[in-house]
């Protein structure tokens, strides 16, 4: 097997300074309700330890020479040294072309300028020039070119929503150097460079904004700030390094299958291998009018991921920078080109936007029965989130992000981004057999000779991925959307082996392990150490959170209480002890409860509960397919003294990451009764300092 990765050629140099910038936000709804406590600067931030959910390799912030507090004048956006500096890339640019490259790209570019009318919208013209396929694979021709509103951006070929075939023509042609090839399958492969994963101390968002009071800010949150004219270096630097090049990519899409709640989405970007994993990722247009009748988008996120970010830019402490700005709605990538960041980016303003609708985003999976109950799974990674999700008798909506609202659960993506580590048709077919034509696979290693693709070879790491349309999965539910949820089942790895197998919760249990969202790992081998490590990640997401986890919690309570939705907490981890003495939780067992949840044969009516010491869960004395002693973790144990002092130190393990939510929950904005409820679910431990 031959490791496919090569060096990725230094860019051009480019301007780096900042016009005046228009925002356009028509949406001012601040929210209330939040936590508004003094942060720390955002050099504190990004050394803290940020808990998150553990859905892909996180790349650690890059350690940097001591920083300037304020934009020298050498780089602020309007200075004569950048103009100076830009002019000089730019000629540096055209003499790389030879002379009559250069005059047939002039005179097509003056063509195309004179022949656009004048009367269309500024954000885009179209109707000529470029032809382009529908978006969902069709062979239905589609003639549409536009241009970008940003001046920056006037000189390139921009092509808009290239299909498949063409965006793959483009990526073999034009990333050979970035390690882009064909595999056997028909799937694209491709490399993300130095960033095999997110960079969550690297992600920034923008302060001083109206939407300021809706960011939850402070102990536990991912949103480390970043000034508004720091941003705007960031969004001039990326869109000068992008207007320096032959062409651009555009893809227009949406988020979220709720057209009450649809985001449009526009994403500009360098390389065909990210136009074709955001084509993927997101909601495609359905037809030629849908697609010219776009408009201006919602949200645009610009990826010039392989120029880096000036470190030296007040509140920027690496190369890579992902920075956010909820009133221009805007995303800017530097110096990452991981395509993860893209589909996190939207993410995480669905989380900002949808709760000023009144509509709860969850990082979550969903299926439906043959009977249209609809169940949501949470879960960090290695729960068995998506293979408990998966289920051949009932149909997919969705792996990963979902909104509810009043109308019901709905994915917000057309597409999955699945790890591809270790991957067998045996164990997960559904996503063995989605790798192939029109699938992007990223960092695997694959055979030079035969181009099959070996996923035990983790050399470039791990975090192997793989991005293709919802629809590649033969059971998916399309379109996706599904009733109010019956089942909420929220999933931990309990390496400790103290938590049962499967138990029921109050609104207040759902909603204290909702904001907890837990599970455990084992620590890597290298220095020896096999004790378990919890891991909490707020609202089973907490890298991709604005508003204050409580916030969520509570709408999550609402909703529950309002459809008369049934929450259980499942421990797919050890019992019998904990890791390295115990046994991990045989999957049979788990497929058993689950089932067992949906076809309600958990039912009071049908079953006794017991309540557990400490947690007080309720916890089911019968369970079909499940040895009876499972069901209580200390019948498992031989030593129930040592059980009972695990049990207590895993709920001081809870009540400290709890602690750090406490003040910001007394505000006024949130109801009384849920506070008193999530207090009163609490862990029966007492803390010692």
């Amino acid at each position: 097997m031959a490791n496919t990765r090569s060096s990725t050629p230094a860019p051009a140099m480019v301007n780096i300074a900042a016009p005046s910038h228009n925002n356009n936000d028509n949406n001012n709804d601040n929210g209330n309700g939040n936590d508004n406590t003094t942060t720390s600067t955002a050099n504190t931030l990004a050394n803290d330890t940020i808990m998150e959910e553990d859905t892909d390799i996180l790349e650690p912030a890059e350690v940097t020479s001591p920083k300037t507090t304020n934009v020298s004048p050498a780089t602020s956006p309007n200075s004569e040294g950048v103009k100076r500096i830009a002019s000089t890339a730019r000629n540096e640019i055209a003499k790389a072309k030879t002379p009559d490259e250069l005059k047939e790209k002039q005179k097509k570019r003056k063509d195309s300028k004179s022949e656009l009318p004048h009367s269309l919208p500024d954000t885009f013209k179209s109707g000529h020039a470029t032809s382009v396929t529908p978006t969902l694979h069709t062979s239905k021709s589609l003639s549409t070119s536009f241009l970008l509103s940003e001046k920056e951006l006037q000189s390139c070929e921009v092509l808009r929503n290239l299909s498949t075939p063409a965006l793959y023509e483009h990526a073999l042609k034009f990333e050979e150097k970035q390690g882009t090839h064909l595999t056997s399958t028909g799937a694209l492969a491709t490399l993300s460079g130095k960033k095999t994963g997110r960079s969550p101390k690297d992600k920034r968002v923008v302060s001083d904004t109206p939407m300021e009071s809706a960011v939850w800010r402070g102990l536990g949150s991912p949103n480390i700030p970043l000034n508004k004219t720091s941003f705007l270096c960031n969004r001039e630097t990326a869109l000068d390094y992008l207007g320096s090049l032959e062409r651009l990519y555009v893809f227009d899409g949406y988020a979220n299958w709720d057209e009450k709640h649809r985001v449009k989405v526009r994403v500009v970007c360098a390389r065909p291998y990210h136009a074709l994993f955001i084509n993927n990722l997101l909601i495609r247009p359905s037809s030629e009018d849908e697609l010219a009748a776009f408009g201006v988008p919602d949200f645009t996120i610009y990826n010039a991921g392989s120029f880096p970010a000036n470190r030296f830019n007040d509140g920027v402490t690496s190369s890579a920078s992902v920075s956010l700005n909820l009133e221009s709605r805007e995303l800017v990538i530097l110096g990452t080109n991981y395509a993860g960041e893209m589909k996190k980016g939207v993410f995480t303003y669905m989380h900002y936007l949808m709760p000023t609708r009144g509509v709860l985003t969850l990082h979550s999976g969903c299926n439906v029965g043959k009977d249209g109950d609809t169940t949501l799974f949470f879960g960090l990674s290695g729960t068995g989130k998506t293979t408990l999700s998966t289920d051949r008798d009932r149909p997919l909506v969705g792996d990963d992000e979902h909104c509810w609202s009043d109308d019901g659960v709905s994915n917000i993506e057309g597409g999955c981004y699945a790890k591809c580590i270790d991957l067998s048709a045996e164990h997960e077919p559904e996503i063995f057999q989605a790798i192939r034509y029109g699938t992007v696979v990223e960092n695997v290693v694959f055979s030079d000779r035969s181009r099959v693709i070996d996923y035990h070879d983790c050399q470039i790491t791990e975090n192997t991925r793989a991005a293709y349309p919802i629809d590649f999965i033969a059971n998916a539910k399309l379109p996706c959307l599904a009733h109010h949820p019956k089942n909420i089942i929220m999933l931990c790895c309990d390496a400790y082996g103290v938590l049962p197998p499967v138990s029921k919760l109050t609104i207040g249990q759902a909603m204290f392990m909702f904001v907890s969202g837990y599970t455990a790992k084992v620590a890597g081998t290298e220095d020896g150490v096999l004790e378990p490590e919890a891991t909490f990640s707020a609202c089973f997401g907490g890298a991709f959170l604005v508003w204050h986890p409580f916030k969520y919690a509570s709408m999550l309570a609402e909703r529950m209480v309002k459809h008369g939705s049934t929450a259980w907490l499942v421990n797919t981890g050890w019992t019998g002890g904990k890791y390295g003495v115990g046994s991990r939780m045989q999957l049979k067992y788990t497929r058993a409860i689950v089932d067992a949840i949906h076809d309600g044969s958990l039912s009071e009516d049908l079953v006794t509960y017991h309540t557990t010491g400490v947690f007080n869960l309720q916890v089911p004395r019968a369970c079909p397919g499940v040895p009876d002693n499972i069901l209580d973790p200390s019948l498992c144990w031989t030593d129930l003294e040592n059980f009972q002092a695990t049990l207590r130190m895993l709920a001081c393990l809870y009540q400290q990451n709890f602690a750090k939510y406490e003040t910001a929950m007394n505000s006024p904005s949130f109801d009384a009764n849920l506070v008193k409820a999530i207090r009163d679910a609490a862990p029966d431990v007492v803390l010692t300092r």
